[in-house]
C-alpha cells in the first residue's frame, strides 16, 4: 500500500485491495483505518474517486448492502452493472447474500 497521511488516499488504498467479486462498506473501511465513526468521511472520499480508474468504487456499499453511491456513477445503473459483471447479485439496489460477498478488511488477509 502507498503510504500517505491523507485520509482520502488511505481510503483509496484500502478500496484497491477489495477482491474482484466482493464488496465492503464505508464503515468497515473506516474501522480498518482506525476511525470507526468515519463512514460518512469514507463516503466523501468515494464521491471524489470518480476520475481514479484504479479505485473500484463500485465495490463499496452501505452496511446493509445498499448501492447508496450509485448516483455518483455515469449511467443509470452503472454501479449495479459493474457489480453484476463480477457475479454479484443486486435486486432493488441491494446486494443479495451480502454475508457471502462481504470483504472484511480487518478480518480478511490483505495482500
Amino acid at each position: 500500500m502507498e503510504k500517505s497521511d491523507n485520509f482520502f488516499d488511505k481510503v483509496y488504498d484500502v478500496v484497491r485491495l477489495i477482491p474482484f467479486g466482493r464488496v465492503t462498506s464505508y464503515g468497515a473501511i473506516g474501522a480498518y483505518l482506525g476511525a470507526e465513526k468515519s463512514a460518512r468521511m469514507v463516503g466523501w472520499a468515494m464521491n471524489k474517486a470518480h476520475n481514479l480508474e484504479d479505485v473500484p468504487a463500485h465495490r463499496v456499499v452501505n452496511k446493509k448492502g445498499l448501492l447508496t453511491g450509485k448516483h455518483h456513477f455515469d449511467g443509470t445503473n452503472l454501479m449495479q452493472q459493474l457489480l453484476e459483471n463480477e457475479g454479484i447479485v443486486v435486486v432493488d439496489n441491494q446486494i443479495q447474500n451480502l454475508e457471502k460477498v462481504f470483504w472484511h478488511p480487518l478480518e480478511d488477509e490483505l495482500s
